[in-house]
């Protein structure tokens, strides 16, 4: 899998669980499900950063996010 990939799906994972969090916090319950996604999603990009050679810079993630978006679109 590349890790262009696992990078992107991991930062948007990361991002869906923001809400998920909130909202279990507000209803008082305790984020759970949240909780596993988060560290799921810190793996995925710890991963993906240390395979990849050279790594990534945060300059190059916007770049990194329409590459990943334009294969799929093709």
């Amino acid at each position: 899998m590349d890790f262009d990939l696992i990078l992107v799906l991991g930062i948007v994972i990361g991002v869906l669980t923001i809400p998920a969090i909130l909202s279990a916090v507000l209803d008082g319950g305790a984020p759970r499900v949240a909780t596993i996604a988060a560290v799921v999603s810190g793996g995925m990009i710890v991963y993906a950063a240390y395979n990849k050679p050279g790594g990534y810079e945060v300059g190059e993630l916007p770049e990194v996010f329409t590459s990943v978006v334009a294969k799929f679109v093709n």
